[in-house]
């Protein structure tokens, strides 16, 4: 029997097009044979909408995108619910990057529903997307990685002078400057004196009411895929090589100035201890299903994480395909994969609930 997937796109983010584009990558993907696909739009102003069964790959994304019905019964998150109800999914996609879809709102929603969902959960999601709690539970797992500051907007208002001064004594230039709670390096700029890091942080309070900034480093950017849950395996490394100042949103998904070299060049003893860390940092924040970890190695192969994305680019131009299919797990069966890591950890969490009961 075939399952019923729910693929759920867009979302109230930043980050709301590069959702749809993964969207439709994954539709083109699937096995229509082994799956009923059905899409989920959530727009920007966070209308769920629930699109008719897909019988074939999406095309466009406009194909994607579907307009309220004239009695608004399609703008309702309660319509998802009774659609369920009515013929239960077995198993839920999330698509979302970015806040409210990535950050463990929507993963609590779907456990609050007791469906089966991709990806990570509520905790491994809510602490991949802050990078502060992120660091913090690094730091706790003894995992290198550089100096850094942060604070909330309210502080930076009363104290901004004083918070300029204690970045530049304890970090030093180059700075970068994040909001702490998005991804795809939106809001993110590289701050080389006290006028471009006001400016900088200025921009990234547009975007979060949390900053994260860190020490820059002169180093190559090493990326590995981590898939599984319990004793998950790791990919072949990766590295971006931006052609830009630093890899921005533009040479993430806008311009292509940006070189991926697959596999990176390292030492076996380097990515040695790089597989250990990627797997250390998804056991830090609970991880399931998939994790991208982000490394710096230096000249002289000193290893610093920087972050994990819990729900990474999933295009099959987007690194973390890309580092799967260099070993030898093609896209279509890294979305199986994942989607039966998803029902084993639900079925595992039955099996609990059911022991409790």
């Amino acid at each position: 029997m075939k399952k019923r997937i729910g693929l759920l796109y867009g979302g109230k983010s930043a980050e709301h097009e590069v959702s749809l584009s993964t969207a439709k990558a994954v539709t083109q993907a699937l096995d229509f044979n082994e799956f009923d696909v059905f899409p989920i739009f959530i727009t920007l102003k966070g209308e769920w909408r629930v699109g008719p069964q897909l019988t074939e790959p999406a095309q466009t994304i406009e194909q994607l995108q579907f307009t309220a019905a004239s009695d608004h019964s399609e703008n309702n998150i309660t319509q998802f619910i009774a659609k369920h109800m009515e013929s239960p999914f077995d198993v839920i996609f999330p698509l979302l990057h970015g806040t409210n879809g990535e950050d463990g709102t929507v993963q609590g929603f779907l456990e609050v529903l007791n469906i089966p969902y991709v990806g990570n959960g509520v905790l491994g999601s809510a602490a991949g997307m802050d990078k502060v709690v992120m660091k913090q539970l690094f730091e706790m797992a003894k995992l290198p990685q550089l100096p850094y500051e942060y604070f909330i907007r309210s502080e930076w208002e009363r104290e901004k002078e004083a918070w300029i001064k204690r970045c530049e004594q304890s970090l030093g230039y180059p700075m970068f400057v994040k909001p702490a709670n998005l991804g795809s390096s939106v809001g993110i700029s590289k701050a080389t004196n006290s006028a471009e890091l006001e400016k900088a942080v200025q921009f990234a309070l547009q975007y979060d009411r949390k900053i994260v900034i860190e020490q820059g480093v002169t180093a190559r950017e090493i990326e590995l895929a981590v898939l599984g849950n319990d004793t998950p395996n790791v990919s072949v490394a990766g590295e971006i090589k931006p052609m830009t100042e630093f890899y921005d949103y533009d040479s993430k998904y806008k311009d292509g100035s940006t070189a991926l070299i697959i596999p990176a060049p390292l030492q076996n003893d380097v990515y040695t201890n790089l597989v250990d860390m990627a797997k250390r940092a998804f056991k830090a924040i609970d991880g399931a299903g998939l994790v991208r970890a982000d490394f710096f190695v230096t000249e002289n192969n000193e290893i610093y994480i920087n972050e994990v994305n819990t729900m990474p680019g999933f295009t099959p131009v987007s690194m973390y395909p890309l580092l799967w299919q260099h070993t030898d797990v093609t896209y279509p069966q890294l979305i199986k994969e994942l989607i039966d890591f998803a029902v084993e950890r639900y079925t595992e969490k039955q099996q609990l609930q059911y022991n409790r009961d």
